[in-house]
């Protein structure tokens, strides 16, 4: 089965996909390692980790395609949900994106709704008009027919236009072929049911990280609210950043790690110098 075949066959399964959220080789291979079957390649992480800085559409496709590759090549069985952003320009950029993640290996790409370039403030997200949205959707839905790959359609623009509107670009997103829908940032649980109505029978996407200025329920109501997928993109990224300043501050102090560190066996093990032996053992030339 292809990746976005095998993700189709999880999504039929009851209960919510817990979906972590990776940005490189390591991060991926670790939430492999403990047992997800699914990632996302989050936008946001990318922008943290390849410029230190927020995500405000400063990451191009060529970092996040770079991305993606390291990510499916440290976890080749891993069904990447990848961030296509607003597709990287018009409609034509949009199907560009699509097949080049299609061919790459990608289970699924979001494709979003905002304005780019935004205007210069962290605030807000304009979106495009409802018809060129809808074009940009079609365009996916048609590039996607290459590789089978799932479009997952965004949209932004609860916060500016509302959640009718929000409500009825979902609707509109369904009409156009869209496999996994995404509402971002309800205001609460009456506006999470509403989006979720509006998807029918299709799987709904949540962003499920505590901290920012919307809806964010537990894993268990996330479940029975009726999402089928929930990401998590600061889960992995902020105890990551959390255990890089404890180990500065270790070395600031005098000492030689972090109490938190890993043991230098644990270490070894976590990064695959054993495996590696294992593996070159054949190539080895005679002495």
């Amino acid at each position: 089965m292809t990746a976005p075949e095998r993700l189709r066959a999880l999504l039929a399964e009851p209960g919510l996909v817990v979906m972590p959220a990776v940005w490189d080789g390591l991060s991926a291979k670790l939430a492999a390692e403990a047992g997800f079957k699914t990632a996302f390649l989050s936008g946001s992480c990318v922008a943290a980790s390849r410029l230190g800085g927020p995500d405000l559409d400063l990451v191009s496709f060529g970092e996040m395609f770079d991305s993606f590759n390291m990510v499916h090549g440290a976890a080749p069985e891993t069904l990447v949900l990848a961030d296509g952003d607003h597709g990287y320009g018009n409609a034509m950029n949009v199907q560009r994106t699509v097949r080049a993640y299609g061919r790459a290996g990608a289970a699924a790409v979001l494709i979003e709704d905002k304005i780019t370039p935004r205007a210069l403030t962290a605030a807000g997200k304009p979106c495009l008009p409802r018809e060129e949205a809808r074009m940009k959707i079609r365009a996916a839905v048609e590039a996607a027919k290459d590789s089978g790959i799932l479009v997952l359609a965004r949209t932004d623009c609860r916060p500016t236009q509302g959640i009718d509107e929000a409500v009825a670009r979902i609707e509109m997103y369904v009409e156009e072929g869209a496999d996994i829908l995404f509402l971002d940032s309800p205001a609460d649980e009456g506006e999470v049911r509403r989006a979720i109505e509006a998807a029918g029978d299709l799987p709904s996407f949540a962003v499920l990280s505590p901290g920012a200025p919307r809806a964010t329920p537990s894993q268990q109501e996330a479940a029975r609210l009726g999402f089928k997928i929930g990401t998590f993109p600061t889960g992995m990224l902020s105890p990551a950043i959390a255990g890089m300043q404890a180990g500065l501050a270790a070395l600031a102090a005098g000492r030689s790690e972090a109490e938190e560190a890993l043991s230098p066996p644990a270490l070894r093990e976590t990064l695959g110098y054993d495996l590696y032996d294992s593996q070159a053992k054949p190539f080895i030339v005679p002495s």
